[in-house]
C-alpha cells in the first residue's frame, strides 16, 4: 500500500504548496511504513521531489489540455490510486486542491478531511486536527472508512527535507464526460502569488486613495512579499479583486501579515487568522485589529511605512 499526494506545480516548477504537502505525505508514510507516492502533471523536473521524500512519481502529460481540469486531474489520480492500492490521498487546501479533494473522496468512496493542520494523531481509526469556525478552534475527526482524503492547511506542516527514491513512471491523462472548458487564464504577471508567499503586506481604506498604494508595493518590494487588500479596497476598485483577502476572498496563512490602514472587520480577520506573526500598523487605537495582532504600531501610516522601509533597506544594505 502506499500515500498518494497530487503535487501541485506551475509552468513546469513544484509550487510552494506542492513541497509542503510532499513533506507531510513523508511523514505521514513512515508513521504507517508505506511509500509515498506523486502524482504530477507537467512536471519538467522530479529532482526536487526527491529531496522531500517521494518514492515514486508519476507525471501525467496533458499534451492538448494546458489549463487545470479538475474531472481529468481527478480522474487519473484515481487510477493511481487504484494501482498503488492508496488508503490514503493527500492534496493542498490550495483553491485547486479545495476543488478537487472532495471530487477524489467520492470516486475513490473515502472520507473527506478539510482543514487539516497537523499529522495523524491515530491511524487506527484514522483520527486528525482540524481548524473550524474560520480558525476560531480546533477539533479532532475521526473515520473508520478504509480510504481517506486529507487536505492540508497552507503553511501548517512546512517543508521538511528527507531523501527519497523519486522514481518516475508516465501516466495517462484520463479523460471526461464533462463539457466545461477552460479557454483563457488571466493573471497578474511578475507578482508573488498571496498563495505562495511567506510574507503579506495589506492596505485597507487607511490610505486615503490609490495613488497612495505605491507605500504597500514599495514595502512588499523591499520583504520580497506579496500585496493584498480589504474588501472594501477592492470594491471602490483601487485594487483588483484578486487582491482581496480575508473570509469572502482569499484566505492567507503566511509566516508574516502586515496590515496598513486595515481597521480588522471581522470577516478580514476571518480570512487572515492562519497567519503565524500579525502585525499591524493604524492611527485608530481602537481599531479592533489591534486585539488580534501580535505586534502593533498606533500611528499615521503616511509616517511609519517610509520610515520603516528605509530602515530595511539600510539592514539589507
Amino acid at each position: 500500500m502506499s500515500v498518494v499526494v497530487y503535487i501541485e506545480s506551475q509552468k513546469g516548477v513544484v509550487k510552494k504548496a506542492g513541497l509542503e504537502i510532499a513533506s507531510f505525505g513523508r511523514a505521514i508514510a513512515d508513521a504507517s511504513q508505506d511509500s509515498l507516492v506523486a502524482v504530477t502533471f507537467n512536471l519538467e523536473d522530479t529532482s526536487t521531489l526527491k529531496l522531500y521524500g517521494v518514492d515514486k512519481v508519476y507525471n501525467v502529460n496533458t499534451e492538448e489540455d494546458n489549463f487545470f481540469n479538475v474531472e481529468r486531474y481527478a480522474n487519473s489520480i484515481q487510477n493511481v490510486v487504484l494501482k498503488e492500492a492508496a488508503k490514503i490521498i493527500l492534496v493542498s487546501a490550495s483553491a485547486d486542491g479545495r476543488y478537487l479533494g472532495p471530487i477524489l473522496a467520492v470516486k475513490s468512496k473515502a472520507a473527506y478531511f478539510s482543514n487539516v493542520v497537523a499529522l495523524p494523531t491515530s491511524y487506527d481509526p484514522l483520527t486528525v486536527k482540524r481548524s473550524c469556525f474560520t480558525n476560531k478552534a480546533f477539533n479532532e475527526s475521526t473515520t473508520n472508512e478504509e480510504c481517506s482524503v486529507i487536505s492540508l492547511c497552507s503553511n501548517a506542516y512546512g517543508l521538511k527535507e528527507k531523501q527519497g527514491l523519486a522514481q518516475v513512471f508516465e501516466a495517462s491523462y484520463e479523460t471526461s464526460s464533462t463539457s466545461l472548458k477552460v479557454v483563457s487564464v488571466d493573471k497578474v504577471t511578475d507578482k508573488i502569488t498571496i498563495a505562495d508567499a511567506d510574507i503579506v503586506v495589506s492596505g485597507g481604506r487607511g490610505l486615503k486613495g490609490p495613488e497612495n498604494w505605491h507605500l504597500i508595493e514599495d514595502l512588499a518590494t523591499v520583504l520580497g512579499a506579496a500585496t493584498a487588500c480589504s474588501k472594501p479596497v477592492s470594491d471602490m476598485g483601487w485594487r483588483p479583486h484578486s487582491e482581496h483577502v480575508g473570509q469572502t476572498g482569499k484566505p492567507v496563512a503566511s509566516n508574516l501579515y502586515i496590515a496598513i490602514g486595515v481597521s480588522g472587520a471581522i470577516q478580514h480577520l476571518a480570512g487572515i487568522n492562519s497567519s503565524k506573526v500579525k502585525v499591524v500598523i493604524n492611527n485608530d487605537p481602537e481599531a479592533p485589529f489591534f486585539k488580534a495582532a501580535d505586534y502593533g504600531i498606533v500611528g499615521d501610516a503616511f509616517e511609519v511605512v517610509p520610515q520603516l522601509i528605509s530602515k530595511l533597506k539600510a539592514l539589507k544594505q
